[in-house]
């Protein structure tokens, strides 16, 4: 099984790849969903598939907008040079898209995108005939539905199930929210995300006066979906035939990327996690509190406890490893406020855990000995890490 990583750019790309995964997605400067994830310009995309096919990884790239008619001649030209790069999928949604890309006769592949909301197996099995290589299911589907369809197509054409992350308030990403609150179209990757926002109530009658609904202590959220967490569904996605799990979040930090990555790599290559031990491990990242989603068939009351999941503050991302000098010595980039005599976690590529303790006296990059190093500067470690180990301080279980 195939373990599916996402990536806003060039950084991020490298991140993904060397926490463990099997492939990575990303969008250019068009056709993306994702207007805002920073996007890869064509030598970004060049230098992005390169790094990973040194690596042994795939790079699948995202064109999954809803094109107007003049916008073709840009696809055909952008889809022909990132060909000729070694591309090694185009995902997209949109059905002339597929045709004008199956005529160019391209060494790449081509995955439909959840954008299509695929949700059995006649569709499937149409795709595949029209020239689709994956086809990614939509998000409403049961485990049973997706293991029926598994057993339906007979593995004439790959699957693809996301696995975590953020969901739309809409089917499978087709909202118009944003349109029409904020003049930006979601569906060709400008989305403001206005189901995040938090919304009062006003009675017909006293327009104006705002009474507020309180969820939690941060107020009230009425489309705020909370994300997918279907670590549990791995094993018995991967015995259905399901050829590749994916992860949400183009737009989402190197910090996430390292830590969902490795969690979900840990987990396909046979590690056994309780759900308390990886509600754990998932609180460490910033989440609206994880959910099963319709993956048990019900969504309602399905949620993992709020209790347990939805935490913004358990960990502080606050550096991690550019440099391993010959001298032992390890030099940090630091993301937040580092202080002496901190202890904190480290996060290896490797997946594997450890704690190191801030010296009294910490030295910067430039021989500056400082009691703390705010972000925007280098520290100097004696303790040998890895490149790419993320270094972050945990707060206080509540």
């Amino acid at each position: 099984m195939e373990l599916l990583a996402p990536a806003g750019n060039l950084e991020k790309l490298k991140w993904a790849a060397v926490f463990g995964a099997d492939a990575v997605y990303f969008g250019t400067e068009f056709g993306s969903l994702r207007s805002y994830a920073g996007n890869f310009s064509m030598e970004d995309a060049e230098a992005g598939l390169k790094y990973l096919h040194e690596h042994g990884k795939k790079g699948y790239i995202t064109l999954n907008i809803y094109p107007f008619s003049d916008e073709f001649p840009r696809i055909v030209e952008m889809v022909r040079q990132l060909d000729e790069m070694g591309a090694d999928a185009f995902i997209v949604a949109d059905l002339g898209v597929l045709f004008a890309l199956r005529e160019l006769n391209l060494k790449a592949k081509i995955h439909i995108s959840t954008q299509a909301s695929t949700t059995n197996s006649r569709a499937v099995l149409a795709y595949g005939e029209l020239g689709a290589s994956r086809v990614n299911l939509a998000r409403e589907l049961s485990l049973e539905k997706i293991q029926d369809i598994q057993q339906e197509i007979k593995d004439e054409v790959e699957t693809e199930v996301f696995i975590h992350g953020a969901v739309c308030f809409s089917y499978s990403g087709r909202c118009a929210i944003s349109d029409y609150l904020t003049g930006h179209q979601a569906n060709r990757g400008e989305c403001k995300q206005p189901c995040r926002w938090k919304y009062g109530l006003v009675e017909e009658k006293r327009p104006g006066e705002v009474m507020p609904y309180f969820e939690d202590e941060r107020g009230s959220y009425f489309f705020n979906a909370r994300e997918l967490a279907l670590f549990e569904f791995v094993p018995q996605l991967k015995a259905a035939g399901v050829a590749s799990i994916k992860i949400e979040g183009r737009m989402k930090s190197i910090h996430y990327i390292a830590s969902t990555v490795s969690f979900y790599r840990k987990i396909i290559d046979g590690w056994q996690v309780n759900q308390d031990e990886a509600l754990k491990l998932l609180s460490r990242i910033p989440n609206r509190g994880y959910s099963k989603g319709f993956m048990k068939g019900d969504i309602n009351g399905d949620d993992y406890q709020a209790d347990e999941s939805r935490s913004h503050s358990e960990s502080i991302f606050v550096g991690n490893v550019i440099e391993t000098k010959a001298n032992g010595q390890t030099v940090v980039e630091v993301r937040n406020k580092i202080n002496a005599g901190d202890t904190l976690e480290t996060l290896s590529p490797d997946g594997t855990f450890g704690a190191i303790i801030m010296p009294d006296m910490l030295m910067t990059s430039i021989g500056e000995v400082v009691q703390f190093v705010n972000n925007s500067q280098f520290l100097v470690l004696k303790e040998s890490l890895p490149e790419y180990t993320v270094l972050r301080r945990l707060a206080p279980m509540a």
